[in-house]
């Protein structure tokens, strides 16, 4: 049977747990801290356009098949790039400059079909409380796990279908039972205008296509959240699948990655994940400084994507008959042992 995950009826085991950090000076945290306008906005505009350039050159090619490159790439920077985006600078690391995180955040949350402060307060409660059963609203797969939704969702056909029912919820002035349970009722005016706001632009979209007898209007806006999301899935899942639940300690529940240099720019370094739970106002352009930093206190990051989804889809396998099946990776030599609370999760590694 399927555990709950509900946040209204679950039962969790821990709320607002003491998390583990490796020991390290404070003045090296502080000075990788620091923000920076001119990189992340290089990193923004590059990101804006690639989109503006691959756009264009899709509608001059439209409806030729020559266009199809052209919207692959719009697509990912749309449908996953934007996911990145939203990430870093809802967590106002991104920019040092306030009004800049939050335009991008914004033009990233739309993207995504998701309402920009309920993702807030969904964000915070999923770093206060990551992995943890009852709590955590960003737990991605439920044990044993729906491998069909997993799949389904290499085209974004769960995320999105959810979302734009939310949006459509949150439109009318009301909020899902469980995300009653971490956001703000103070916060329900400017959902609600968000959410209308939105429902206006994809409803004059899908008006504009009907009146041209053409699909390339949702092309642009709208389908590149479909057709671009396998990236955004595809980096996500390996943040926390296939590791423990209800554990305080996020070199058992998360995963570092190392891959290839577009994923990383797409993905804006997210791939080093145990780091951006340990330490979540470190800017994703110290991730890497950051990783090397404590690397004598945690798991070696898998070595790259294919690498990371051969040692973790067995696991999903197993899952589905025995849904405590877990990974749990070794520490270097030297580093902080685990908590007593691995001992649990031994009988369980895969």
């Amino acid at each position: 049977m399927r555990r709950d995950y509900s946040l209204v009826e679950g039962t969790p085991k821990l709320s607002n747990p003491s998390w583990f950090r490796p020991k390290v000076d404070p003045d090296q945290i502080r000075a990788l801290m620091q923000k920076s306008d001119a990189i992340a906005g290089r990193d923004a505009l590059l990101w804006l356009g690639i989109m503006v350039v691959s756009v264009a050159i899709a509608i001059a090619l439209w409806p030729s098949w020559w266009s199809a490159p052209f919207w692959f790439v719009y697509g990912v920077m749309y449908g996953s790039g934007s996911d990145a985006r939203w990430h870093e600078c809802g967590h106002k690391t991104a920019f040092r400059t306030e009004w800049m995180n939050r335009v991008i955040y914004h033009i990233a949350s739309f993207m995504l079909f998701r309402n920009p402060y309920v993702w807030q307060a969904s964000h915070v409660r999923h770093h206060t409380d990551t992995i943890i059963v009852g709590r955590d609203p960003e737990i991605q797969a439920m044990r044993p796990p729906d491998l069909a939704k997993l799949v389904l969702n290499v085209f974004g056909l769960i995320d999105n279908y959810h979302m734009i029912r939310r949006m459509f919820l949150h439109a009318g002035g009301r909020l899902h039972p469980d995300e009653a349970e971490y956001v703000r009722m103070d916060d329900m005016g400017k959902i609600t205008m968000a959410s209308r706001v939105a429902l206006v632009i994809h409803g004059a979209t899908i008006v504009l296509a009907v009146a041209m007898g053409s699909i390339l209007p949702l092309m642009v806006i709208g389908l590149p959240a479909f057709y671009g999301a396998w990236h955004r899935v595809m980096t996500g899942v390996l943040q926390h699948l296939g590791l423990a639940e209800n554990v305080t300690d996020h070199r058992l529940n998360t995963r570092t990655v190392l891959m290839n240099p577009i994923s990383r720019f797409i993905y804006l370094n997210m791939n080093y994940h145990v780091e951006h739970h340990m330490f979540t106002m470190v800017p994703y352009y110290h991730l890497p400084t950051l990783h090397r930093l404590i690397a004598q206190d945690v798991p070696a990051p898998e070595p790259s994507i294919a690498a990371a989804f051969r040692r973790l889809v067995p696991v999903m396998v197993r899952q589905l008959r025995y849904k405590d099946a877990v990974i749990v990776y070794d520490l270097p030599p030297g580093a902080t042992p685990y908590r007593p609370e691995v001992e649990a999760l031994r009988p369980h590694v895969v």
